[in-house]
């Protein structure tokens, strides 16, 4: 079987797959890594995935960096902070990854678990039925050595939210979120007080939002998300560097101990990427299959992209292998693989989908963001039990306590 794209995603899929006996062929088009514009703030749940692939603790000293708790500062100025936990293996904190590292290191383990990693080719081309069902699917393929093809009974799409697999599979639909723009770039940390553990900020404005999370190697990912025709405007006017600087302006003023220098010093180029939000009707049929953000991407403001990554990848190598246990190479084989993974897919993330969207509204409504943030801000019990579920800990249905949710909106 073939996966195109070498992501988290990918990568963690492939290592299960080849881990257990599959045939891999693992296609990742950069012929090294590159910094783009891509999420670091994980959930705590990410952490449980990455030891169930393997990876131990000195793999995450390397590629991880703790974030004990995440302040959210709403337009009218409410504060309040999400924890997430004590930081051990048995109740993790979120954590703020360095890409850099952790992209290539789990390329490493999927090449070491047996999968056939080939970095710097391309996809150019997808045919997920070139004949009969049981034949699988065709990929046109460039790089170096020309182009040529590979047919695979199973072609898995781990190729983010421009998803060529999705694409040929007809499943990709219209977003339903407004045109938003996600800019990325690292600044240097400046910390007033010593320590490893530094908490990360989500900072609303009235037409975008600025998240820092620090990552490993003293440094803090500064990641903008802008909608709103104002916004888009001025980065068409101003530029990516300009319109950036322009939105850190209007930040409000960082409590001490907290303060990069958003407006200078950084240490790598704006990326950016547009648009951010990717849906599918379908995430399998009989030749193919999606996982990661080519599954479906909301907004990286829940900070649960990459944990849908690694899980997607766990339930996705499930249904393939209950595929092979009936006798069929492929996913969607009598056992009803295709039909699996999509129900356990709309079983793990179908409440949490409602949480984001909610959140969605929320924000994009500064008057209710402002009336949400100050409850939050009063009611610790309120602040522990949203953070359990955005970190992914909790059930996602226990937002949807109707005392819950009266105690947050209720006037």
């Amino acid at each position: 079987m073939a996966i195109v794209g070498g992501g988290p995603a990918g990568a963690a899929l492939a290592m299960r797959l080849a881990g257990a006996g599959r045939d891999v062929v693992l296609l990742e088009r950069a012929p090294r890594y590159r910094w783009r514009a891509c999420g670091v703030f994980s959930s705590p749940a990410a952490i449980g995935e990455l030891f169930a692939l393997g990876l131990t603790q000195a793999d995450l000293a390397r590629v991880a960096r703790p974030i004990p708790r995440l302040w959210v500062a709403a337009p009218g100025g409410a504060e309040f902070p999400l924890d997430y936990g004590r930081g051990d293996t048995s109740d993790p904190t979120a954590v703020g990854f360095d890409r850099s590292a952790l992209d290539p290191l789990l390329l490493e383990r999927a090449g070491a678990s047996g999968a056939d990693v080939r970095e710097g080719t391309s996809v150019t081309g997808v045919d997920l039925a070139p004949g009969t069902e049981r034949r699988g699917g065709r990929l046109t393929l460039a790089g170096t050595d020309g182009r040529w093809t590979l047919t695979a009974r199973l072609i898995i799409g781990a190729d983010g939210i421009r998803s060529v697999v999705a694409r040929a599979a007809g499943v990709v639909r219209p977003a339903r979120l407004p045109p938003r723009i996600g800019l990325t770039y690292h600044v240097p940390e400046a910390i007033s007080a010593g320590g490893d553990a530094v908490d990360g900020r989500m900072i609303v404005v009235r037409g975008g939002y600025c998240g820092l999370a620090p990552v490993p190697g003293g440094r803090v990912n500064v990641g903008i998300v802008l909608w709103g025709r104002q916004r888009r405007a001025a980065l068409v006017r101003l530029g990516a560097a300009a319109a950036t600087a322009a939105l850190v302006d209007s930040l409000p003023a960082w409590p001490a101990g907290h303060g990069p220098e958003l407006e200078s010093n950084r240490l790598d180029d704006i990326a950016g990427a547009a648009p951010i939000a990717h849906r599918v009707s379908r995430r399998a049929g009989p030749t193919w299959l999606l996982v990661g953000d080519a599954a479906g991407f909301l907004d990286p403001f829940t900070g649960e992209g990459l944990h849908r990554a690694f899980v997607s990848a766990r339930l996705a190598a499930a249904a393939i292998g209950t595929g092979r246990h009936a006798g069929d190479g492929t996913v969607g084989g009598p056992a009803g693989g295709a039909a699996a993974y999509e129900q356990a897919m709309r079983a793990q993330f179908a409440a949490k989908d409602l949480v984001s969207w909610i959140v969605q509204v929320v924000v994009a409504r500064p008057g209710l963001f402002d009336h949400v943030a100050t409850r939050l801000a009063h009611r610790t019990d309120l602040r522990e039990q949203m953070g359990r579920v955005m970190g992914d800990v909790a059930p996602a249905r226990d937002a949807f306590d109707p005392r819950f949710l009266a105690a947050l909106i209720a006037p």
